[in-house]
């Protein structure tokens, strides 16, 4: 069947130039000389791709691709404009347009740009046998906390998981967004090792870390002679990751006059060797990471605008480590047993207080900076449970300078400090009485009710005993509503959900 395409445009001339050339790649057009009528189309046909004017008569061309995409959000558009502005094609691409093509149009970047988008459109569109086979996916994903090296069960990386499930075996490329330390280079090894090329070589450049006067030759190898220093030929990064995939980390640090000869070896597979006229061929998948904003770095003129596009057939976004709070818990268990492991503390665990230490912390390094303090905790203990964890402030200095439930206490100050850290001011306040009568008179309930200590046999943790059903109560009081349960104890909701997971509480709820 041919592809469908929707041209709109107010301009005659241009209108019948735009179709009579896709209607030479065997596109069906439909063609409006206004907004209205170009929805009004959109909603009556299922099109491939639509093209529209920026300046319409009636609607303005921001306003035109954010109602096409609320029509079907699977149709890639289009910009093609005679106002070359970098702001209006950054906000296009961010209202959900393809690619912002300026007038005289280049017919040929034009239909370079109008497949790319097809194909893009083509990997999304899934029939209903498809459909089915994603749903009972994503019901197997949902329970995991880890996918092939990632750690994490939220609800974000799930969706992570599922995007690389779907795309790993294509030879799209992806292009990977996070904060330094959040583990994009953990998604690009997940993407490689599920695809058909898993077997080939995975080659990674730091783009960054190359010189910039050698990282042409670097990348695309050189011959002997080419430059002071060339004593041998070199195949280069590029022909190295030859048949399997090529991870280039910081994108956004390539210097942007080599920029065009990538963009040529991905789309004309063949590439030159510094020195050589001689084409070589070279069949990879590029995986592309970058902790910018790329239209960041478009606008500030470090990134090509025409090589964005060809990088980011799928785009993978990981949160940063304060948005999944959820996972702190599941990442340090990892951690504590890599390195547990590593440095022959074998009976290493964290305390209750550690894990609150953890739950509290904004994590401006994410997964990196988590690792490297678990890291330093096992190495600096001395026992085999970790109290102390020796996170840095955003100004420096120790994140927090009390435990909040730290090692022994007395019964005493056990009961104080329970209350204190999660119970609060949410329910005190309500009994009707001050908090330091409330903190005395069931400090003294708890402890009258304490059996004796036993010698030989170990004391059950009061503290552990009481957050859970301080907890458990919560939850039954508002019907398993998680969010209400941490308003309700003045808890910030990561830290709730550490408590539910560390007491198994999911099942009594």
């Amino acid at each position: 069947m041919a592809n469908k395409a929707l041209v709109i445009d107010d301009d005659k001339i241009s209108l019948d130039l735009l179709t009579f050339q896709l209607n030479s790649e065997g596109f069906e057009v439909k063609a409006a000389e206004t907004g209205t009528k170009g929805l009004e189309y959109a909603r009556e046909n299922e099109f491939d791709i639509i093209l529209t004017d920026l300046n319409l008569p009636d609607i303005n061309g921001i306003e035109m691709v954010r109602r096409s995409k609320e029509i079907s959000a699977e149709t890639e558009i289009i910009m093609v404009t005679g106002e070359d502005s970098a702001e209006k094609a950054i906000e296009a691409t961010r209202v959900g347009a393809f690619g912002y093509i300026v007038k005289p149009v280049d017919f040929d970047e034009l239909m370079v740009d109008v497949r790319n988008a097809v194909e893009r459109k083509r990997q999304w569109q899934i029939n209903s046998s498809q459909a089915k086979e994603i749903q009972e996916l994503r019901g197997r994903l949902t329970s995991r906390t880890s996918y092939e090296g990632i750690i994490g069960g939220a609800r974000s990386m799930q969706n992570i998981y599922e995007i690389i499930e779907n795309v790993a075996d294509s030879d799209a490329n992806i292009l990977i967004l996070g904060e330094s330390g959040t583990g994009k280079e953990v998604i690009a090894n997940a993407v490689h090792y599920k695809s058909h090329r898993a077997s080939k070589p995975f080659i990674k450049v730091n783009c960054s870390a190359l010189p910039k006067d050698l990282i042409e030759s670097q990348l695309f190898g050189h011959v002997k002679g080419s430059f002071t220093g060339a004593h041998t030929d070199k195949v280069g990064f590029i022909g190295q990751a030859n048949g399997g995939s090529l991870l280039l980390d910081e994108i956004g640090e390539m210097p942007v006059d080599l920029q065009p000869k990538l963009l040529r070896v991905l789309q004309e597979k063949i590439y030159y060797r510094v020195g050589s006229d001689k084409p070589q061929e070279v069949d990879f998948r590029l995986i592309s990471s970058t902790n910018r904003n790329p239209f960041d770095a478009i606008q500030d003129g470090n990134l090509r605008e025409d090589l964005y596009y060809r990088i980011n057939t799928i785009e993978i976004k990981i949160p940063p480590l304060r948005e999944r709070m959820d996972d702190v818990p599941m990442l340090a268990e990892h951690f504590l047993q890599i390195y547990a492991e590593q440095y022959k503390r074998e009976n290493a665990e964290f305390s209750q207080s550690a894990y609150n230490q953890m739950l509290n912390c904004k994590w401006r390094g994410n997964v990196r900076e988590l690792q490297h303090v678990i890291e330093r905790a096992v190495l600096l203990s001395k026992k085999g449970k970790i109290d102390k964890m020796d996170i840095e402030r955003n100004g420096g200095g120790p994140a927090f300078a009390e435990d909040t439930v730290q090692g022994q206490f007395s019964a005493e100050q056990g009961a104080s400090q329970i209350y204190e850290n999660f119970a609060g001011s949410s329910i005190l306040k309500g009994l009707g009485a001050s908090s330091e009568d409330v903190y005395q008179e069931d400090g003294k309930l708890i402890v009258e009710h304490l059996s004796e200590p036993v010698e030989g046999i170990e004391q059950n943790d009061v503290f552990d005993e009481i957050e859970s059903e301080v907890v458990l109560a919560a939850l039954k009081r508002t019907r398993g509503n998680k969010q209400a349960a941490a308003n309700l104890l003045g808890l910030y909701r990561p830290r709730l959900y550490g408590m539910i997971k560390r007491h198994r509480l999911e099942e009594k709820i």
